[in-house]
């Protein structure tokens, strides 16, 4: 497999500035060198050259496309392969004519989603974690997000599990000694030596461990849904958030219908935004299943934006709602305040006395500020952390922390219960080779085709 050369489309498909194709292997200069008419000869050109020509069709001689075609030589390279990547026009029939070109030259195949990145892990440049981290830095929904990524991909977070590592790696070494040279004068391994030595590794896991739920929010966002009565202002309440006219809004109940999905980033916080049906009972069967479906994206919610209308008086139905909340995240948003107020404050926080309260006029556009602090508060303790933080957002890096940490702790107690050394060093190197799953030094083969199999094609 990695002795093909393989290729591309490596942008969106659709109408655009420009359009790249990829091609990476032993093959892709000289692949590239037969369909391209240019002054220079790319195949003895330097490496991170930039060189302007033309793709022709080799059977007919016709000019395919004008293009611009960069050469990185291996090692030098995203791939640490030889890699040419062709800049075209960007448009459905310019790219995929030159891409067809390429495909039909000998030992030339269409790559796999995600191989590019794939032959950039085995081919060393980056291991497992700065590869997972490359798709989301592509799905980041928000600065704070594409930041956290991007430090992945530099290596950050590897780095630290790599230094954990390494302390494990000399701990275990240590301990063989002590059992296959148990004559030598070397240190002796104490039950007060191994705590010695795990309680800083359980620590630092357990700092990392705290940044998960935060990292997890940012990176995938909060699943957040705005429920109250109609016309009490959920759509305008969308509206405001996504900064544009997302949904319909009308004086007449019951307008929205089904649910309406829209993300964005509140105060530096992605929101996976539903905008529901109003909840009432009604006949029209439409509506009666959008109210449905608002039922159960509630159930489901991390966040629920409960949004009253300030200038009328509780209505039953909002009664009910705000007792089944009791135990959840929620914001109640007294909405109209540029109203007659008909509405206590106190008698909301009676009634949900957890969830934080704020007063608003969407229309007006006052007190979204307030909002964004109330989320931040719920989910962050009042703001994100602004130094050089490094965050665990993976589920599948803190799982594996978790159980890393779990046997470290596992042989602490081991050596409280007597337990001999050889025994405890099982643990210990669990603990070692869950760390090195994260970076897919010690990760199987399905585990590795399962992480490349849901990258996007051409990456």
């Amino acid at each position: 497999m990695l002795q093909d050369t393989i290729a591309a489309i490596s942008t969106a498909v659709g109408e655009g500035g420009i359009a790249l194709i990829r091609v990476s292997g032993p093959d892709a200069i000289t692949t590239v060198h037969r369909l391209l008419r240019t002054k220079a000869d790319i195949r003895t050109a330097p490496s991170h050259t930039v060189h302007y020509g033309h793709i022709f069709d080799p059977r007919s001689g016709e000019t395919v496309e004008e293009v611009l075609v960069t050469i990185m030589i291996g090692p030098r390279s995203f791939t640490a392969e030889d890699v040419v990547e062709i800049s075209t026009h960007g448009g459905v029939i310019s790219v995929k004519k030159v891409l067809d070109l390429v495909l039909q030259q000998e030992g030339v195949r269409l790559a796999e989603p995600g191989e590019f990145t794939r032959r950039a892990f085995v081919n060393g440049r980056i291991d497992l974690a700065q590869a997972e981290a490359v798709m989301d830095l592509i799905r980041s929904k928000s600065d704070r997000a594409f930041s956290i990524a991007l430090k992945q991909v530099d290596g950050k977070l590897s780095r630290l599990i790599r230094e954990l590592r390494q302390t494990v790696i000399e701990l275990l070494a240590h301990i063989e000694v002590n059992i296959d040279y148990p004559e030598h004068d070397v240190e002796e391994m104490t039950n007060l030596y191994i705590r010695e030595q795990c309680y800083p590794l359980i620590e630092e896991i357990r700092r990392l461990l705290k940044t998960a739920s935060e990292g997890k929010i940012l990176r995938e966002g909060i699943t957040t849904v705005i429920v109250g009565r109609p016309n009490v202002g959920k759509s305008s309440l969308l509206n405001a958030l996504a900064q544009d006219n997302r949904a319909i809004v009308t004086d007449i109940p019951g307008t929205t219908r089904d649910v309406i999905e829209e993300f964005v980033t509140v105060g530096g916080i992605p929101l996976k935004l539903l905008d529901t049906a109003g909840l009432r009972e009604t006949a029209d069967v439409v509506e009666r299943i959008g109210v449905e479906r608002s039922r159960s994206a509630l159930q489901e919610a991390d966040l629920i934006l409960l949004v009253l209308n300030q200038a009328e008086p509780l209505h039953q139905d909002e009664r009910e709602l705000m007792e089944s909340l009791h135990g959840r995240q929620v914001v109640v948003i007294m909405n109209k305040t540029d109203l007659p107020s008909q509405l206590a404050a106190d008698e909301v926080k009676r009634l949900v006395p957890e969830a934080a309260l704020v007063k608003m006029s969407v229309m007006q556009e006052q007190g979204l500020e307030q909002l964004e602090q109330a989320i931040s508060e719920l989910f962050f303790s009042g703001q994100l952390e602004t130094t050089d933080h490094t965050y665990v957002s993976n589920a599948r890096h803190i799982a594996l922390l978790k159980q890393a940490m779990q046997a470290l702790d596992d042989a602490v107690a081991a050596t409280e219960w007597g337990v001999p050394i050889d025994i405890i060093q099982i643990d210990i190197r669990t603990a070692w080779e869950r760390l090195g799953e994260i970076l897919g030094d010690t990760a199987g083969d399905s585990l590795i085709d399962q992480i490349f199999s849901q990258f996007c094609l051409g990456k």
